[in-house]
């Protein structure tokens, strides 16, 4: 809740020194939301977050509704709330088709029983709605963008991953010299008058028509690439959130290649158990 979450940050704040503070994750950016304000008048700490509004809109149950108000493709989806109206749902979608949690994780089901066991995988995981979605064959694209919730898209790099894990996270990925695609991601974000980093998620079908299929409300880890790019967007949105004033870029650098690497953290066992009881070290 947001309280705890409020409670503890004074905790940390009264210890450290947060100067911006920059939420990472889906599910807790609604509280961070809730919190702007207090943080920033109570303890001195700086965000630059994507309204209420704003934030509600772009839901993955509601996206059919957000692409017809702003002019953008965008695949058939339905709210599920129990495997019974899956399974009535089936017949207005043709198989195959993607199942959604509500906050992470897509699977593609071929046939109405692997569209139930994910539905139950899903709700396990995330609770419900559940989302399916039309599934659209082409190629997956990402954009990361950030406006400055006035109308303007600050910056916008493609990219077209390279490697894909069994998650459909990008392991590997390349920047696109693709203006149409840049412009369809600038559009999304000056209509929708978005306020800090997001990324766009589209697929490219055969007749190289772009649908969105989701909009995140924060950077992707990818979002180094953009810097590599030539455009700093975590840069930006710390300046935006200090009230300052970034210039938009008019370009970036096209055949940029990033590959993930993962590496092992070694830990004293006390120090696991201190932190799992103490939530600090």
């Amino acid at each position: 809740g947001s309280e705890l979450l409020m409670d503890r940050l004074a905790y940390i704040q009264q210890q450290e020194h947060i100067d911006v503070l920059i939420p990472n994750f889906d599910a807790e950016l609604f509280n961070f939301i809730l919190l702007a304000g207090r943080l920033r008048d109570e303890l001195h700490i700086a965000t630059f977050l994507p309204d209420k509004a704003g934030f509600e809109a772009r839901h993955k149950h509601v996206l059919d509704a957000f692409g017809e108000e702003h002019g953008i493709l965008v695949p058939k989806n339905k709210t599920i709330g129990s495997a019974a109206e899956l399974l009535m749902s089936g017949s207005d979608f043709e198989y195959p088709l993607v199942v959604k949690g509500k906050f992470y994780d897509a699977y593609i089901a071929a046939t109405p029983e692997q569209a139930t066991g994910y539905f139950h995988k899903m709700n396990a995981k995330w609770g419900l709605p559940v989302v399916i979605q039309e599934f659209i064959a082409g190629d997956e694209v990402n954009v990361t963008a950030i406006g400055d919730g006035r109308g303007e898209c600050l910056g916008a790099v493609p990219m077209r991953k390279l490697y894909i894990t069994d998650k459909g996270k990008a392991w590997a990925g390349i920047s696109l010299d693709d203006p149409e695609l840049v412009e369809i991601a600038s559009d999304i974000v000056r209509k929708s008058r978005w306020r800090g980093g997001c990324e766009l998620e589209f697929i490219r079908d055969q007749k190289d028509r772009y649908y969105l299929i989701e909009m995140n409300p924060r950077f992707p880890a990818w979002v180094y690439l953009a810097v590599a790019c030539g455009q700093n967007h975590p840069e930006a949105l710390v300046q935006l959130a200090l009230g300052e004033r970034p210039d938009p870029w008019d370009g970036f650098d096209a055949g940029k290649l990033f590959i993930r690497y993962s590496f092992d953290q070694i830990v004293d066992i006390k120090d696991f158990e201190t932190i799992n009881m103490r939530n600090e070290l």
